[in-house]
């Protein structure tokens, strides 16, 4: 009981609660002992309890008075839908329902139970004449009653870096969903896939280079794919999303912070991986006119003076085909892993969305394959037939 043997229902009325009142509420009590006329019980309750209130105290009576001195409870966390708590035999004496709970009070042959019950848990109690029959009634008053737990989305802890205007370069954290390789795999051709299996099995122990690229058309699935590896490489590996790269490679002081790090709490000497998104201009074949200083300095700190002594990998991600990707890039040695990440084929698109209707001759993205499964498409302009092609620009 919530209030220490006290609660106030409507209109300050008073319940009295000791043995000899007590037989008007719980019917078929015996004479009270001597025991019980000295442990009297006298409920008070005013306009500001419930019924559910009252349901809590007069639970209370036989277990205070000692004609039924003994107790065991027992809370499930969520309760199978149609479950009723109440065991063979049992008959209900009170009931009530507040918006945010309900209260249950039934007997049996030496015996009282309580059920509360709010949203999908339930808390139950049983009094009794013997501790084994409080045991025994309980037992089958939970038994089989506790749902399996819905599943809950995994996350993984990823920082995020970028310069304030007002503290510099700062690196926040944030929990993202992530699904494991399994259930993710098949959102991949079967070639990426392969490459992907020994990908997320990599270990410390397993590095050859600093450099993970992913490339490929847009949709594809690249940064899905980082987001499963975030969660693979989590017991060794901190990684870090760049918000910004066009600064990074351009701005020593930020860089500088980045190369050192920032910890996020684990043991120390943890693996970081940078994460840099949509870095065409970066990786490019003449990305050293375009970009001056920032690819020399990207290669410095995956395997340079600047990355010696520092776990750190950058990943990397670009729309560009491979043959205009630099080749300081993708030299060997270099790449831990260089995976073109293109669309499904037609095959296994039409496996993947279940059916064949919209999917094209070459097969879908990701991201079309999703679109197609929710049913809707990108807007486009309906093709003229008369050939007129006024109107149609801006």
């Amino acid at each position: 009981m919530r209030k220490s043997g006290r609660c106030r229902i409507m209109g300050g009325m008073c319940a009295d609660l000791r043995p000899e009142a007590r037989r008007q509420i719980l019917p078929a009590d015996p004479a009270p002992t001597p025991a019980e006329k000295s442990l009297p019980l006298r409920l008070n309750v005013d306009d500001s309890d419930s019924p559910s209130d009252v349901i809590d105290a007069l639970f209370l009576g036989r277990f205070a008075t000692g004609e039924q001195p003994y107790a065991h409870s027992r809370s499930v966390d969520r309760v199978k839908p149609g479950a009723s708590l109440l065991p063979p035999a049992a008959s209900v004496v009170r009931a009530a329902r507040d918006d945010d709970r309900s209260a249950t009070l039934a007997e049996g042959e030496g015996w009282t139970l309580l059920i509360s019950r709010w949203n999908r848990g339930a808390d139950v109690s049983v009094t009794a004449t013997s501790d084994d029959l409080a045991k025994k009634v309980l037992g089958q008053a939970v038994e089989d009653a506790e749902d399996e737990p819905e599943p809950q989305p995994e996350h993984v802890t990823m920082g995020f870096w970028y310069v304030s205007p007002r503290r510099g370069p700062h690196r926040t954290t944030r929990q993202i969903s992530a699904g494991t390789w399994q259930e993710v795999r098949p959102n991949y051709t079967a070639p990426v896939a392969d490459a992907m299996d020994r990908l997320m099995k990599v270990t410390p122990d397993d590095i050859a280079g600093r450099l993970l690229l992913l490339h490929g058309p847009p949709g594809t699935g690249k940064t899905s794919a980082l987001r499963t590896l975030a969660r693979s490489w989590r017991d060794w590996c901190q990684v870090d999303c760049v918000l910004d790269p066009e600064r990074l490679f351009n701005d020593v002081g930020y860089l500088m912070d980045i190369a050192i790090g920032e910890d996020d709490g684990s043991a120390k000497g943890r693996w970081r991986l940078l994460l840099l998104e949509d870095c065409d201009e970066l990786i490019r074949g003449e990305a050293k006119h375009t970009a001056g200083q920032a690819l020399s300095r990207l290669l410095n700190l995956t395997d340079g003076l600047l990355g010696q002594g520092r776990n750190v990998l950058v990943g990397v991600t670009t729309n560009e085909d491979l043959e205009r990707l630099h080749p300081a890039v993708v030299r060997p040695g270099r790449c831990l892993a260089r995976i073109e990440v293109g669309p499904l084929t037609r095959k296994e698109s039409v496996a993947w969305l279940g059916r064949e209707e919209g999917v094209g001759r070459d097969g879908a993205t990701l991201a079309e394959l999703f679109a197609l499964r929710r049913g809707v498409g990108p807007a486009s302009v309906p093709l003229q037939q008369d050939g007129s092609d006024a109107g149609l620009y801006l």
